[in-house]
């Protein structure tokens, strides 16, 4: 019995990112995991507030100073964002393990959505807490 020869296929090519055309899913999808990572980053924001605050006055007062700097809000401003944007962009991927959201246009309407959503939470929480202060 001779041998099976099998005929020699060339491996597929997968298109160069330069080939696709960049949308609104593709851009969400990497700022949820960009701010997903950020997060690390964030959670030690909190966790050195929180040894600062255990540590007596003299810590919590330079921890205190600093969030109460121009960088410092800043810094808080911008961890605001990244945590509500990262919140709605796992309620988007909520919503489609559900099996809803599909359509070209849900998909592009969840991901602007996403984007407009999470700088109007930012905005809403910084205005509610500057007027409660």
């Amino acid at each position: 019995m001779a041998p099976t020869v099998r005929p020699t296929v060339a491996p597929p090519l997968s298109p160069h990112l330069q080939i696709y055309r960049w949308t609104w899913t593709m851009a969400m999808s990497v700022f949820h995991r960009v701010t997903g990572t950020a997060l690390y980053g964030g959670s030690a924001l909190v966790a050195i507030w929180l040894v600062a605050l255990a540590s007596g006055p003299s810590a919590y007062g330079t921890v205190s100073w600093f969030f109460g700097s121009i960088v410092g809000c800043l810094v808080l401003f911008v961890y605001t964002w990244i945590l509500m944007h990262h919140m709605l962009g796992g309620l988007r991927h909520f919503i489609w393990d559900l099996g809803y959201g599909f359509d070209r246009a849900q998909r592009m309407g969840l991901a602007r959505a996403t984007l407009i959503g999470s700088v109007i939470l930012t905005v809403l929480i910084w205005a509610l807490a500057l007027t409660l202060r």
